[in-house]
């Protein structure tokens, strides 16, 4: 399969959470699909984002770079002062996070440093429990 197919769910946590189910490629042909995804969801109010992997099969550089622009979208201003202010303290973003990665994918986020500032779940339901 090439290409990224993107669904999107409303689940109620103890917050409302937005969630986007990636199934294929997440790479340089793919990664303004998914921001415009994210974008969309933000302009329409979503303060939580949970990125569902479990169908992901590849994960690019480019792929990278979206989830980048991902958290910078959804984190606040107010967040991203604090973080300046404390830069050597790690931050976990409590308005984007990850679940379900194959050990593939979950191998590159490592890698590439993302596991320091996202929370990944191995479950839905406890992922989508996890935003306050």
């Amino acid at each position: 399969m090439s290409g990224l197919t993107i669904n999107k769910s409303q689940e109620q946590g103890k917050s409302p959470v937005t969630v986007l189910h990636l199934n294929g490629q997440l790479d340089g042909s793919t990664e303004s699909q998914l921001l415009e995804a994210a974008r969309q969801a933000h302009e329409e109010g979503a303060k939580h984002l949970l990125l569902d992997l479990s169908e992901l099969t590849i994960l690019t550089s480019a792929g990278l770079r979206a989830i980048q622009n991902i958290l910078r979208l959804f984190t606040p201003q107010e967040d991203k002062d604090l973080i300046r202010r404390h830069g050597e303290e790690p931050y976990k973003s409590p308005y984007l996070k990850l679940v379900c990665p194959n050990p593939q994918i979950y191998y590159i986020l490592n890698i590439s440093g993302f596991l320091q500032n996202l929370l990944i779940y191995n479950d839905l339901n406890e992922a989508v429990g996890s935003f306050a």
